[in-house]
């Protein structure tokens, strides 16, 4: 099947896609959107959001209808990587014999992942980046696709670790979830006080899924699309001659070579689910605050005005 056929294919199935987790799921068309692109291209995502936006219900809905295996880690202070990662034990013959943990799945829900411990973190942040877990010196592959969705409650500071730069960098987005609207309440509130259960058909398997990652990639950019993204990630670093005012302002530090990778990447998927050959700069646009957003610090004076990452990044334009 050629790829002009397969992208087509794509659009239809997308859309089928968002019309089945609707039927769970109300409102929130941003945030599934950014979280399917992410899925597409290969990429984990980062939830910022309070207590009781059906986070998890989302996650879960999303990993039914693309077919995938899904696990669920609730992150606490106490938590250890064995608890994660799996360990070794001795079998009834006296032989080291290694169970599995909840990280081998196809989408990994890290729930409230701030709140466990660096040395638990970076224990994930191993499967995220490398797709393969080291315990007591052997290496084990995980099942590919692998998306690491985590959540972070942007309320409680207290009892809480911060996820440090370099594990923020992994996320290829980072999803910011609202209240819903008033109608979209009143819907979620009809829906969840009755006694009927809905449930949703698997459109996609773990196959589809690689064949639509490797279709991405293999999606033509044009030169100035990609300059583009590289001058947009350039202008959020302070020190560079690119930089506006804003930035040298509000700014401690910019982004990475790894947001330039992560926004042709997101707007490739972009283009693609939109029946789009190759990305343009509104793709790139479209897509840049999820991807920006996690990557830029700003410093006490941003704090002290009340400027928010959104309205630096949108500024870039």
């Amino acid at each position: 099947m050629s790829d002009v056929t397969l992208v087509e294919k794509l659009v239809e199935k997308n859309r089928q896609l968002k019309k089945e987790i609707a039927r769970i799921i109300v409102g929130q068309d941003k945030v599934i959107d950014q979280i399917l692109l992410s899925v597409f291209s290969g990429g984990h995502s980062l939830l910022i959001g309070v207590p009781g936006l059906a986070k998890t219900l989302m996650v879960n809905t999303i990993a039914k209808t693309l077919g995938l295996d899904f696990k669920r880690i609730q992150f606490t202070p106490d938590l250890m990587p064995s608890d994660i990662l799996g360990a070794e034990i001795l079998d009834e013959n006296r032989h080291f014999k290694f169970i599995k943990g909840p990280i081998f799945a196809n989408i990994i829900l890290a729930d409230e992942i701030n709140r466990t411990p660096p040395k638990t973190q970076a224990a994930l942040l191993e499967a995220m980046q490398e797709r393969a877990v080291t315990v007591a010196g052997h290496h084990y592959k995980l099942a590919t696709p692998y998306f690491v969705l985590a959540t972070q409650n942007p309320i409680e500071q207290e009892g809480t670790y911060p996820l440090p730069e370099a594990q923020l960098d992994r996320f290829m987005f980072a999803i910011n979830l609202e209240y819903p609207s008033f109608e979209e309440e009143v819907n979620v509130v009809k829906n969840t006080t009755s006694d009927e259960e809905v449930e949703v058909d698997a459109l996609f398997n773990a196959e589809e899924i690689i064949q639509i990652q490797h279709l991405i990639r293999r999606i033509p950019v044009a030169d100035n699309v990609v300059e583009y993204a590289v001058s947009l990630v350039g202008k959020t670093r302070p020190s560079s001659d690119e930089a506006p005012e804003i930035v040298k302002n509000y700014l401690d530090w910019g982004a990475g070579p790894r947001a330039s990778q992560n926004l042709i990447l997101a707007a490739k998927a972009n283009a693609a689910v939109n029946g789009k050959f190759s990305p343009d700069i509104e793709d790139v646009q479209k897509v840049a605050i999820g991807i920006l957003r996690h990557r830029i610090i700003k410093n006490y004076k941003a704090e002290a005005e009340g400027i928010s990452e959104e309205k630096i990044i949108t500024e870039l334009f």
